[in-house]
């Protein structure tokens, strides 16, 4: 009797020994970003969230004075924002300021997100010999053949404001403030040009041939449409 009694006290003694379980922890909800918010992708002070892309014989991507300088290359130059994931895919504005240094070619070539990660489209100015200013690709045709295809005449050393907005429906451009592209989306293909510009992807800046200096890089989350009933 006396070794089942010690027996009994040294387990229950154990056990009152033993470390209690950690109540579990609720699981964070990723936060959501609220239509109206502005997020500053380039705030002029460092390059931390962009990653500059070499695809062979591009320029250098430096922060200068408060200015992103993408340096003109051989072709395609520019850097990638590393956060886009983190960022909505469509119901935003991108706004920004661009001016060409140097070149003849492009010195803006936005490229973004329309509805995922992997459905992107740029927004070219000055391509095509530095005038031809639209979007790649809708529908397999570049901005020098589909219907967001303008000639606009780029000064050097000059600030152009550019904004472009993303819904569902609808991808649309200003510079300096004129509405210059309205692009319906329905039944419409979107995709980038084919080529370099792929590895450019989602979210990005680049240049071609060309040095360009970019500053005030926004983006601005738009409310969602209200459905009709």
């Amino acid at each position: 009797m006396k070794t089942t009694s010690i027996l009994l006290f040294a387990m229950l003694c154990g056990a009152s020994m033993m470390p209690a379980a950690e109540p579990s922890k609720p699981e964070t909800k990723k936060e959501e970003i609220s239509p109206a918010t502005e997020i500053i992708l380039f705030d002029g002070k460092s390059l931390n969230d962009w990653e500059s892309v070499d695809i062979g014989a591009s320029g250098a991507v430096e922060l200068e004075g408060g200015l992103m300088i993408i340096n003109q290359g051989d072709s395609i130059s520019g850097a990638v924002y590393k956060k886009a994931a983190s960022l909505p895919m469509t119901n935003y504005e991108i706004s920004l300021e661009a001016k060409r240094l140097e070149g003849v070619d492009f010195f803006c070539g936005l490229t973004f997100p329309v509805g995922s990660v992997k459905t992107c489209a740029t927004l070219v100015c000055g391509g095509w010999g530095g005038a031809v200013t639209g979007i790649s690709n809708i529908d397999n045709l570049d901005a020098s053949e589909n219907s967001t295809s303008n000639f606009v005449r780029y000064e050097d050393n000059k600030w152009y404001a550019v904004k472009v907005r993303v819904t569902p429906e609808n991808l649309s451009v200003w510079i300096d403030g004129k509405h210059l592209i309205d692009q319906d989306l329905k039944d419409k293909k979107v995709n980038v040009r084919p080529g370099p510009i792929e590895s450019y992807l989602p979210l990005s800046f680049t240049t071609y041939a060309t040095t360009a200096a970019i500053r005030n890089v926004k983006l601005k989350v738009l409310e969602e449409p209200k459905k009709t009933p």
